[in-house]
């Protein structure tokens, strides 16, 4: 009772208080993350590796066990599980307690992979390790195909490597974007096994040739100080740097006989422009087609980030090239923003019923403000709790307003009548 006679006495503060927890709760309301349902699964690190050539049971042994023996124990852990493919690709999952931190797990798991760094095989370290987070389930997933099929695979697949996935992954509220079935452009060299034998060479020879030749050096600078006798002109000095074309590659020596003889690469092997690998295809409507699954940052607002991935898509679109289109095949938010829209149709629903018993029964409108007005204070209000707890706008927590609104419709209803009681009684 102190605290109710506290705000009775004082109706100026009781009324600055009301306003406050209402201004509160408004601006709490557009920062909160909007979601289909509360995040109840562990939050998760993802990382990553490749090893190019290598089988399953390869990167399993080399990669997999020295990143999963430096990881193991990191703070708040609870397990991890990998996913060694047959075409040398790495998936670590390093699943965390409920409530953890994403930002500093991802850091604490980033210090722990450094140190598996040099365990790694040179290739792999080569390409490098990313360390991720992201939501585990698909924000949204995205095919480019051509329907005139004037567009290969190849071209699908590395125009959206270049031109649409790191455009994607620069909107705010992505983690991630994958493109499956990716044809990164690769120069591949068949070697004649026939060939490589009667000039006595072996597949690690001439890798190591291609290695050696084509890399981009810095050659310096002619008549740069200090000198003697300075010069009137300073020249840079540029190499060929890393080969291009299939040509210059089928060029490359392997090896210098005694005798003069020079083997290179088009003597032994047949040079071509290709894909890295070809062991994931891609279709939509029986059309070779290239998917890019768009992962949700975790705490990120799902419908607005969906909105800014489509009209992102909207304006790539306008630059294609002729032949290339895009349609989006999943997109869940579509759901979220109906089921969503329902329930504060259910909201605004109960609020009228309410509203309208409350005048019904208490036959006065001075007596059915309180009640009334308890309303908006008290849902509003609790946006501002939901963000300060860290919980989502979703189903479930929007359900509970509904509930919500009837308990305190009836706890205000209750004062009222008290306060009705009191003034009939001369108190």
């Amino acid at each position: 009772m102190r605290l109710s006679h506290f705000f009775i006495d004082r109706p100026i503060f009781a009324t600055v208080v009301a306003v406050f927890i209402t201004l509160i709760g408004a601006i709490a309301y557009f920062a909160l993350p909007l979601a289909q349902y509360p995040e109840i699964a562990p939050p998760t690190i993802i990382i990553t590796a490749g090893y190019p050539g290598a089988s399953g049971q390869v990167v399993a042994n080399t990669v997999a066990t020295p990143l999963e023996q430096q990881i193991n124990g990191v703070e708040n852990m609870l397990y991890m599980s990998s996913q060694a493919t047959g075409d040398g690709n790495l998936r670590l999952t390093v699943t965390f307690k409920q409530g953890t931190n994403l930002n500093i797990a991802q850091v604490l798991v980033q210090n722990r992979v450094a140190l598996a760094i040099p365990q790694l095989p040179a290739e792999v370290q080569r390409l490098g390790v990313s360390v991720v987070k992201n939501s585990p389930d698909f924000l949204m997933v995205i095919h480019l195909y051509s329907p005139d099929g004037s567009r290969d695979q190849l071209y699908l697949s590395n125009y959206a490597t270049l031109q649409v996935k790191d455009v994607l992954t620069r909107v705010e509220g992505v983690g991630s974007v994958v493109v499956f079935g990716a044809r990164d452009y690769a120069m591949r060299v068949w070697l004649d096994p026939e060939k490589v034998a009667a000039r006595n060479l072996t597949a690690a020879e001439v890798l190591a040739a291609l290695q050696a030749q084509n890399v981009q050096v810095a050659a310096g600078v002619l008549g740069q100080p200090p000198m003697d006798k300075p010069g009137a002109f300073q020249f840079n000095v540029q190499t060929l740097g890393r080969l291009t074309d299939p040509s210059d590659f089928a060029d490359v020596v392997v090896k210098s006989d005694k005798d003069g003889r020079v083997t290179r690469i088009r003597d032994i092997a047949r040079v071509e422009l290709g894909a890295q690998d070809y062991n994931v295809n891609g279709y939509l409507d029986d059309q070779r087609a290239v998917p890019m699954g768009i992962f949700q940052l975790p705490g990120s607002n799902a419908l607005d980030t969906a909105a800014r991935l489509l009209s992102t898509m909207e304006g790539l679109s306008k630059t294609f090239p002729p032949g290339l289109k895009y349609t989006v095949v999943y997109n869940p938010t579509e759901f979220i923003d109906q089921s969503i829209h329902e329930v504060y149709k259910t909201i605004f629903e109960a609020i009228l019923l309410v509203v309208v018993v409350v005048i019904l029964f208490l036959q006065t409108w001075r007596a059915s403000v309180i009640p009334i007005v308890a309303i908006p204070v008290s849902l509003i209000g609790t946006f501002g709790a939901l963000l300060a707890m860290g919980y989502s706008l979703n189903n479930l927590s929007l359900f509970g307003l509904v509930l919500a609104v009837g308990i305190v419709v009836d706890d205000a209803i209750v004062v009222v009548e008290n306060v009705e009681r009191n003034l009939r009684e001369g108190m």
